[in-house]
């Protein structure tokens, strides 16, 4: 590839991640205005379905997400009965966050989104897991290689 092939835009990988996400992010968005809940608030719960009584720092880490992005979110979650943010007992210094039973109940109404996304899309789910294996991969190499 010559130099000016470089910068064209078709040939830069991060544009494609960058478009499929927000594609993906578009087919999420009917789904989840049902639930009134945005995708960044989705994925929380989803991390929150796993593991209630989570810290802060911990969901940050599990979302990727600083803390400048991460508390005005769920101060808005707490704000729509979602979640609670409250003083570890054991470490002041850590705030947890544990669900509430109308955060729980979202769960219930949300397990057919990923189905639902699955039968509007046509793409074969092996196609599917193949290229989350693919992406996974693509961000442990740049984690360690940023860790380093």
């Amino acid at each position: 590839m010559n130099d000016k092939n470089l910068l064209k835009l078709d040939n830069q990988i991060c544009f494609t991640i960058y478009a499929a996400s927000r594609e993906m992010t578009k087919l999420y968005r009917p789904l989840l205005d049902e639930l009134e809940l945005t995708y960044p608030q989705y994925l929380a719960l989803l991390a929150l379905w796993e593991h209630d009584s989570i810290s802060v720092k911990e969901l940050g880490q599990k979302l990727y997400l600083d803390s400048g992005t991460l508390t005005p979110m769920l101060k808005r979650m707490q704000a729509n009965g979602l979640l609670v943010r409250e003083r570890d007992k054991a470490d002041e210094r850590k705030v947890l966050i544990k669900l509430t039973e109308k955060g729980n109940q979202l769960q219930e109404k949300a397990e057919c989104i990923p189905a639902s996304l699955l039968k509007e899309e046509d793409i074969p789910s092996s196609l599917l897991h193949q290229l989350k294996r693919l992406l996974n991969s693509v961000h442990d190499i740049n984690e360690k290689a940023s860790q380093e």
